[in-house]
């Protein structure tokens, strides 16, 4: 898959970028990320990519020219999706992330800066705009990474035992049992004694009734739609 990342600060995600899973999947060959700065687009001498927004207001704006141009100096697959990291955007989630890497070739994440990007950019450039939940960054760039991350470890290839990406939080829309490892007894607290029965049955049975609880007590919204999806 093809990541085109529209940012300012291409920096931001070298470190990010070389390491654990994501490394080794750029490596692989599973993924390539590619960085555009709209500067190198900007139409004057100072390479401004920002301005004051019409009609008054605290802070500035991305301007569209770089952006458009940015964009548009891409080449096109297939299957393309522009997608804006704005709080505006619908929230994140894991269906999203699944649709995200099953369905496209290239996504083309366009960071926002200062205090937005020209309502153009939203109209006529991107098809799609996503936000991390209810809260303000400094940058789009937490959010791109957020989408690197979360896309690349569910191509093919990245993670080792893809079957692990199936019993995670929110894949059957509820959150994960809690875990445990050696030792069994850690400071005077046991791991539950059904996890050393080997009785794999009376495990998943446990692990099962354990994910219920947790949504119910920690996510009450999640519980809610899980509810009304087994009652559907």
């Amino acid at each position: 898959m093809q990541f085109d990342i529209i940012t300012l600060f291409p920096d931001f995600f070298t470190s990010p970028l070389a390491s654990g899973l994501l490394g080794r999947a750029l490596e692989k060959g599973i993924a390539k990320v590619n960085f555009i700065n709209p500067r190198d687009f900007a139409p004057d001498k100072h390479r401004r990519v920002d301005d004051e927004p019409y009609g008054g207001g605290v802070g500035m704006l991305l301007k569209p020219e770089p952006i458009f141009a940015a964009v548009e100096s891409l080449p096109v697959l297939p299957r393309r999706e522009i997608i804006l990291m704005t709080p505006q955007g619908e929230p994140l989630n894991q269906p999203i992330l699944w649709d995200l890497a099953a369905h496209y070739d290239q996504l083309v994440l366009v960071c926002g800066h200062y205090e937005g990007v020209d309502e153009r950019i939203c109209q006529h450039l991107v098809t799609r705009e996503i936000s991390l939940g209810d809260f303000v960054l400094t940058c789009g760039e937490i959010p791109a990474l957020t989408i690197l991350n979360g896309v690349i470890r569910l191509l093919p290839g990245t993670v080792g035992k893809e079957a692990s990406l199936k019993e995670e939080s929110f894949e059957a829309g509820l959150l994960d049992y809690p875990q445990y490892t050696r030792p069994p007894t850690f400071r005077g607290w046991e791991v539950p004694g059904v996890l050393r029965s080997g009785n794999h049955e009376s495990i998943a049975h446990w692990r099962y009734q354990q994910q219920l609880k947790r949504t119910r007590e920690r996510r009450p919204d999640l519980w809610e739609k899980w509810q009304e999806s087994k009652d559907s």
